[in-house]
């Protein structure tokens, strides 16, 4: 039978049986754990990489989360104090990000950094893909007003790194969650912008806190150089993972646990 047959079928059976699809989406992501976890290295479990406390990053002053919009396609709001607080650790702090969208995080981190970097993809590669104009007008909607902030454009596949000059204390990876993209970008961050003391953090490492992604950690571990000797973790209450020069507090998740640690959230509404 053809490949072009044996696709004809297989897209009929999914039209009679949609059902079948989850056979289909658990079997791809059996095949990301098993890559995943070929690193054996990396200390991963099938509950993912190995889990370290937010509060190890935190300090009394990391409290705020400023602006949040609690929209689509945003981040926890733990995962953008996760970056502040790392920003904030560092004096004169520089941060990369790859993926701007709103602006929120590349906004919460220009608080408390220094210079802030964030890349996307122009308007007008954004045109190409076939995006609504408006879409395309709200990228950056938080961070254009911030005078710390620099707003680059291009495809992180592609995009001259080197050209930037420098290292960054913190680097933020949010940008395609797909596989090879986030191959890629690791690949080239680390490459590039990433120097003996830098931190990296990506965000969508977990579905939820707690639920690995597997595509997106085999892209990790897939695109980590060798000379790469820090610790790789998630980190809890969170959907990131990070990639510390420092050796952390780390222990296997246990997503039956009893919770150690929780929170008070009090929300002041901002703008119009």
């Amino acid at each position: 039978m053809s490949k072009i047959s044996k696709t004809l079928r297989g897209l009929a059976a999914l039209a009679r049986n949609p059902w079948l699809l989850n056979h289909v989406l658990a079997a791809d992501e059996a095949s990301w754990q098993g890559r995943a976890q070929a690193h054996s290295g990396r200390q991963l479990t099938k509950l993912g990489l190995p889990m370290v406390p937010l509060h190890t990053f935190l300090s009394a002053a990391d409290t705020t989360v400023q602006p949040f919009a609690f929209r689509e396609g945003g981040s926890l709001p733990t995962d953008l104090l996760l970056l502040r607080a790392l920003c904030r650790r560092v004096a004169q702090a520089t941060y990369f990000e790859i993926g701007t969208w709103r602006g929120e995080s590349a906004a919460n981190v220009a608080d408390v950094a220094q210079a802030v970097y964030t890349l996307n993809l122009s308007a007008e590669e954004l045109r190409q893909l076939g995006l609504p104009e408006r879409y395309i007008e709200l990228h950056g909607f938080f961070s254009r007003p911030r005078p710390n902030v620099t707003h680059l454009h291009g495809n992180s596949a592609t995009f001259d790194m080197a050209g930037l000059g420098r290292k960054f204390d913190v680097v933020f990876i949010d940008g395609d969650h797909t596989y090879e993209a986030v191959r890629t970008d690791t690949r080239r961050v680390f490459e590039h912008l990433v120097g003996p003391q830098t931190v990296v953090v990506w965000h969508d490492a977990s579905r939820q806190p707690g639920q690995p992604r597997w595509e997106v950690l085999a892209g990790i571990l897939d695109g980590l150089p060798a000379t790469a000797m820090g610790q790789l973790v998630q980190v809890e209450n969170t959907l990131c993972a990070l990639y510390s020069p420092q050796l952390l507090p780390a222990h296997t998740p246990d997503p039956l646990a009893a919770p150690q640690h929780w929170f008070s959230v009090n929300l002041t509404q901002l703008g119009a």
